[in-house]
């Protein structure tokens, strides 16, 4: 799975380009540029995500690129924690099952998924190793 999400890139009557999510309907954000618009897009999404997850709330796949979008990629902070997150959903596995997995507590996978708490990448690849996964990072 690719983590970027579609957005709809527009320009409002002053010129600043306006981008709208498909998947996060309650986020938006712009830009003077485009430049600067995908910029902002990046953290918007990465905003909306920390959000849901600090939450609770359940984090949409990303869907297919639509005509008239443009994928937006997850920082790239948060998608080791996303990977994560999707995999144990994916499996019903919950937090205190992968800690026992990993013969960690429970309180270290919480972490783990928490878009505020830095992990380290070898402890998350841990854990997405457990669950059958992997995460690969590519440029374009």
């Amino acid at each position: 799975m690719t983590y970027a999400y579609p957005a709809k890139f527009s320009q409002d009557e002053a010129g600043r380009v306006l981008v709208e999510f498909v998947d996060f309907p309650r986020s938006a954000t712009d830009g003077a540029d485009m430049n600067e618009a995908m910029s902002e897009a990046i953290n918007c999404v990465g905003s909306a995500i920390s959000i849901a997850m600090s939450l609770k709330e359940e984090v949409p796949q990303p869907s297919r690129a639509r005509n008239g979008t443009r994928m937006v990629p997850v920082p790239l902070s948060i998608a080791p924690k996303l990977a994560l997150y999707f995999a144990m959903r994916e499996q019903g596995v919950n937090n205190s099952q992968l800690a026992r997995s990993l013969g960690v507590t429970e309180l270290v996978v919480r972490r783990m998924l928490d878009p505020k708490h830095e992990t380290k990448a070898s402890r998350i690849n841990q854990a997405l190793a457990t669950l059958g996964t992997r995460l690969v990072v590519s440029a374009a």
